[in-house]
């Protein structure tokens, strides 16, 4: 995945702001199942994934439970971690091997002042991702898991990859009853 392509989807930025951007981005690769971030501690760094896929975890009385997978192209943060500043009970990990652009908050907030397309260019990606967040609640208020399942197919191939335990979690269902969509629908 090339990043500045991937940003001119979403907004144009200058060839000053571009190489600006590329002195501040990290590409660093994953096993599967490493830990990208560790539960509490503070999310400081907004990652595209290239390749791979990753989720956004925390556990629950004991139990794991993921709130987020993102894929190739996709934006993955713990937004309420990176803006206020405090630790938060959510974790990232990598689900197979994965490679992650990280682009570090506070080099990239400096930014805003100098390339206000940058600026903007980030706030149009944090409203999409606030809008994905809105119709997964809108999903889990209002969608049968069937439903639930039938749209995360719709929205990657890597599904066969990932254990049937986060996806069930991720659903709000158990694992049990996943097997039995699953069945329905082949």
């Amino acid at each position: 995945m090339d990043l500045f392509s991937f940003f001119e989807s979403t907004y144009k930025i200058t060839e000053q702001s571009k190489k600006a951007l590329n002195e501040i981005i990290h590409i660093k690769d994953y096993g599967k199942n490493d830990l990208i971030q560790e539960v509490g501690s503070r999310c400081r760094t907004f990652y595209f994934v290239t390749k791979g896929s990753a989720r956004i975890f925390y556990y629950k009385d004991g139990i794991d439970i993921t709130e987020h997978f993102a894929f190739e192209k996709d934006l993955i943060v713990r937004a309420e971690s990176l803006f206020t500043g405090k630790p938060t009970s959510k974790g990232i990990q990598s689900l197979d091997t994965t490679s992650i652009i990280g682009i570090d908050s506070h080099s990239l907030f400096k930014l805003y002042d100098k390339h206000r397309d940058i600026e903007r260019l980030f706030r149009l990606l944090i409203e999409q991702e606030y809008v994905n967040t809105v119709k997964r609640i809108e999903s889990l208020q209002f969608k049968s898991a069937t439903e639930r399942y039938l749209e995360l197919l719709e929205t990657t191939d890597y599904i066969q990859k990932i254990p049937l335990k986060y996806i069930s979690s991720y659903l709000g269902i158990t694992q049990v009853s996943l097997s039995r969509i699953r069945s329905e629908i082949r």
